[in-house]
């Protein structure tokens, strides 16, 4: 198997923007931008498993945070309205997310004093496949959605 990776240089990454991903319709003109989710899913699942082999499954968990708040937070830098008032905002986010079916965000909770707000997201592509357990399987989309909320939140 060859390790060599295009992205990769002198084992520093350069770095990662939402403008360095190409457009989809100009680079994908036959295939689009469907593409079944058993695919994403397996993506996920494979590099799960080896970065928990790796570093174990609580490292491998907070990485995948991590690369969903980066992808939370430059998605909401260049596709939602941060300048809108929180409920216009969250009406947004979630028509979005739904529009581009990357799941159904509700909010079960929100605490006015203190801001604590409970969401759900059901139908996702990470793990509305799994088995409903006490675990949290969502590591991923618990950082996209912190992301999405920390480039809100400064603009705010």
């Amino acid at each position: 198997m060859n390790s060599k990776n295009a992205f990769m240089n002198d084992n520093k990454h350069e770095g990662f923007s939402y403008k360095n991903l190409s457009s989809i319709k100009e680079r994908r003109e036959t295939l689009n931008e469907k593409m079944p989710v058993l695919f994403y899913r397996l993506m996920q699942c494979a590099m799960l498993n080896v970065l928990s082999g790796i570093h174990g499954l609580e490292q491998a968990s907070e990485y995948f945070r991590q690369a969903g708040f980066l992808s939370g937070y430059e998605f909401a830098k260049h596709t939602l309205d941060l300048t809108v008032e929180y409920n216009e905002f969250f009406t947004e986010l979630q028509k979005t997310l739904q529009d581009l079916k990357i799941g159904v965000l509700c909010m079960e909770a929100f605490g006015h004093g203190a801001g604590n707000i409970v969401f759900t997201a059901g139908q996702d592509l990470d793990c509305s496949w799994t088995p409903i357990t006490n675990k949290d399987m969502s590591t991923y989309d618990e950082g996209f959605i912190a992301g999405i909320l920390d480039a809100y939140a400064e603009k705010i």
